[in-house]
């Protein structure tokens, strides 16, 4: 026994605290994060992508489109990766296929 023993307590080593299990709860919680990073990122941006991919299919001749810079004109020709556009009398511009943004409807640009 130590002098100081009345004054101070003395510290004895114990045995370390067991962790507690989150169980199932540990991993369910990444998979959960997963699905919603799936259902509000991912699934809309492919669908958006099937939409854009079957406007570009259906493309022809004569159809007035809008491009992602903000071009209006009247494809002219189409071909694998670029198509032409008319944007004014005897002005034709050949842009790439994707960047095509939307197809307008008919007469849109004789209205404007």
């Amino acid at each position: 026994m130590n002098l100081l023993d009345p004054l101070i307590a003395p510290a004895y080593a114990q045995a370390a605290a067991q962790p507690q299990g989150m169980g199932g709860f540990g991993l369910l919680m990444p998979i959960a994060l997963i699905a919603i990073m799936y259902f509000l990122m991912i699934r809309p941006q492919m669908k958006r992508q099937k939409e854009h991919r079957a406007m570009l299919d259906k493309l022809s001749k004569g159809d007035e489109v809008l491009t992602n810079g903000g071009i209006a004109g009247v494809v002219t020709e189409i071909g694998e990766n670029f198509v032409t556009v008319e944007v004014a009398d005897n002005v034709r511009l050949r842009i790439q296929k994707g960047a095509i943004a939307n197809v307008l409807p008919k007469g849109t640009l004789k209205s404007a």
